[in-house]
């Protein structure tokens, strides 16, 4: 069964709308913090704060917001984040532009559009089951992480050319351009229902209760949020210190460092290609483990990249490359089992308590790994994360979530 009519043309326009933002979004990744070293130098630890408070905004809002997501329109939610991280985002340029910009200011702007993000993604996730039938999911999210990938390729490469000719802060003023464009593409979605709230459900600010109990409650959902616990915490120390890895450890500039980003995209337009037809082939379960285990191998492989502008190149090439592949795999395996076990008027909060403990997972690893880069050297931070990484695979490996399959289609 395919999905048709109405629904087929809004999850087409929800397609565009993502990829239009997706690809400036991937300035704002590695603007902030690129801004952050180049122009107000910052330290390790620095970073770091700016890495926790990003996750401490994903954590509030997807503990909070979720019920206010399950009860209203989600095409209204998405246009209102795209807005909001537009405006968040615009403040970088203006304050460079009149010399008004201060490390403060940009930990505000990167904690503002992490939250709005966080809210935009529990709200893609939750309208994305009514876009499509539920044998088509895998390859909706397919398509989707497809686009990111081609995101990947392209915005930090752009990112890296223009940080290089202008200055980082005025580099990141086109994302703002593409969110409102994406707000743009949302308004024509047409075929949602109004959320309707059910009996007996509680107050917006208490509904990760009952995300909760509904996560625990499903031995598979239980592991996959395990398993994004651990991912947000080996995020975190690599979300803090990779740039800074890069940029001083292995003496890239950073337009190597953009390119060497990029080529991560191509991985991850692979992953989204052959991660459907993996699950397939050898199921969902079987999928993800695999794909978790090479991921937390190619980490490793970051982790010990050679100093040297040459050597440091072909080195995050190919981890880029490699990792993107099982990344995506994973993010496309993880959503899909999620949205196919969780009811439709639950997933605003089961995302959103997803994106919590993701976020609460990152403040602890952006600071800690920052701390440990500080005692130590950024490499073996990376190192100590990168082994902490296997945790997701042998969880897969040990529960029911191995085992589990994908409606398949009729």
């Amino acid at each position: 069964m395919a999905a048709t009519g109405a629904g087929e043309q809004d999850f087409n326009r929800l397609w565009a709308a993502q990829a239009v933002s997706a690809f400036g979004a991937r300035i704002a990744r590695e603007g902030l913090p690129i801004a952050a070293v180049t122009t107000l130098a910052a330290s390790p630890s620095a970073l770091g704060l700016l890495a926790a408070l990003t996750g401490l905004a994903s954590m509030i809002l997807g503990l909070s917001a979720g019920g206010w997501v399950d009860r209203r329109p989600r095409r209204g939610v998405l246009i209102a984040m795209n807005l909001v991280r537009a405006a968040a985002l615009a403040v970088i340029p203006l304050a460079a532009l009149t010399g008004f910009l201060s490390l403060p200011m940009i930990l505000a702007s990167g904690t503002v559009i992490a939250g709005a993000s966080t809210v935009f993604i529990m709200a893609e996730h939750a309208i994305l089951p009514g876009l499509v039938a539920p044998e088509r999911l895998i390859t909706a999210n397919a398509r989707l992480s497809a686009t990111d990938s081609v995101a990947e390729i392209g915005g930090p490469a752009l990112a890296g050319v223009l940080f290089q000719v202008l200055t980082a802060p005025l580099a990141v003023a086109a994302t703002a351009g593409t969110w409102l464009a994406s707000a743009l593409l949302l308004l024509r979605i047409r075929s949602e229902r109004p959320a309707e709230a059910e009996p007996g459900t509680p107050a917006e600010g208490l509904s990760f209760l009952s995300g909760f109990r509904t996560t625990w409650a499903d031995r598979e959902v239980r592991i996959l949020f395990l398993i994004q616990m651990a991912w947000g915490l080996v995020s975190g120390v690599f979300a803090s210190l990779y740039v800074l890895f890069a940029l001083r450890t292995l003496a890239l500039p950073t337009g190597l460092l953009g390119l060497a980003i990029a080529c991560g995209g191509l991985g991850a337009l692979a992953g989204a290609a052959i991660g459907p037809a993996l699950a397939r082939r050898f199921g969902a379960g079987r999928t993800l483990t695999f794909s978790l285990l090479l991921g937390g191998l190619t980490n490793i492989m970051i982790a010990l990249a050679p100093s040297g502008t040459l050597s440091g190149m072909a080195a995050l090439v190919t981890t880029q490359f490699l990792g993107d592949i099982f990344g995506v795999t994973s993010a496309i395996l993880t959503s899909s089992l999620r949205q196919s076990r969780v009811a439709s008027d639950m997933l605003g909060r089961v995302t959103g308590l997803f994106e919590a403990a993701a976020g609460g997972m990152t403040i602890t690893g952006a600071l800690g790994g920052a701390l440990l880069a500080e005692a130590t050297s950024v490499r073996t931070a990376l190192l100590v994360a990168a082994v902490l990484s296997l945790i997701q695979p042998l969880l897969c490996a040990a529960s029911p979530l191995g085992r589990a399959r994908l409606p398949s289609r009729g």
